[in-house]
């Protein structure tokens, strides 16, 4: 696209521009939540996991903080999980902001793997974690969302935000497997081709009616020199 510094017959590359009245989406997956234990199963939200953020989790919702106070941000929105309200507080706290909850950017339901049940089904290779990964669909597990509905209501969610907010920039204080499923849904790609976004990571969609455009995937610059390499692939 050229510009207005363009010289007669020049037509210089310039940098992206989101369309007129498209929505800019700061996708944040919450900062790391507490460590789940056998003996200790994590109190239940409308049957979802509903753990606090970690030492090091709340440190990293700190950085994000830092690193997002600087942007015009016109709202913030948060799911029903404290880990994603917690994560997003300094933020507001920062930009004087009141985090909006919005029920359907929760995690993807778990079914019987609930409660912190997942993290250790994946961690010791459970048959159905295995199944799970390799056809990449969450409801594999007993109970757990149907495939087809997560990612209506992922969409659905998303293009609510983006219609609230023509030609601003929110940030969404969301969780992994959401994230996961808006990138897939903007790119087209595998269902888990964007399942790993680091905790306190950003992802960057901009939103222009039916059009979703990926910008940033799981930048964690501003997590250095605290980044955990040991934090859950989900939840």
């Amino acid at each position: 696209m050229g510009s207005e510094s363009d010289k007669p017959g020049e037509y210089r590359q310039g940098r992206f521009r989101p369309p007129p009245g498209a929505a800019e989406i700061l996708l944040v997956r919450h900062g790391e939540s507490e460590p789940a234990r056998a003996d200790r199963p994590f109190p239940l939200v409308d049957g979802q996991g509903d753990p606090g953020l970690a030492p090091e989790g709340r440190e990293q919702a700190e950085r994000v903080a830092l690193r997002l106070a600087a942007e015009r941000v016109d709202a913030i929105y948060v799911s029903t999980l404290r880990r994603t309200s917690q994560t997003a507080a300094p933020l507001a706290a920062r930009l004087g902001l009141t985090p909006v909850v919005e029920p359907a950017l929760r995690e993807v339901h778990l079914g019987e793997w609930e409660g912190g049940l997942f993290r250790r089904m994946v961690a010791e290779g459970h048959p159905v974690a295995r199944r799970m990964a390799a056809e990449e669909r969450w409801d594999v597990i007993p109970g757990a969302e149907p495939a087809a509905a997560f990612s209506v209501r992922v969409r659905e969610v998303l293009d609510k935000l983006a219609a609230a907010h023509p030609g601003g920039r929110i940030v969404v204080v969301t969780h992994g497997g959401v994230i996961a499923e808006a990138l897939a849904a903007a790119t087209g790609s595998r269902p888990f081709a964007f399942l790993g976004a680091d905790n306190a990571s950003v992802s960057h969609l901009v939103v222009a009616g039916p059009r979703w455009v990926l910008r940033r995937f799981n930048d964690t610059a501003h997590l250095t020199p605290v980044f955990s390499t040991t934090s859950a692939p989900l939840t």
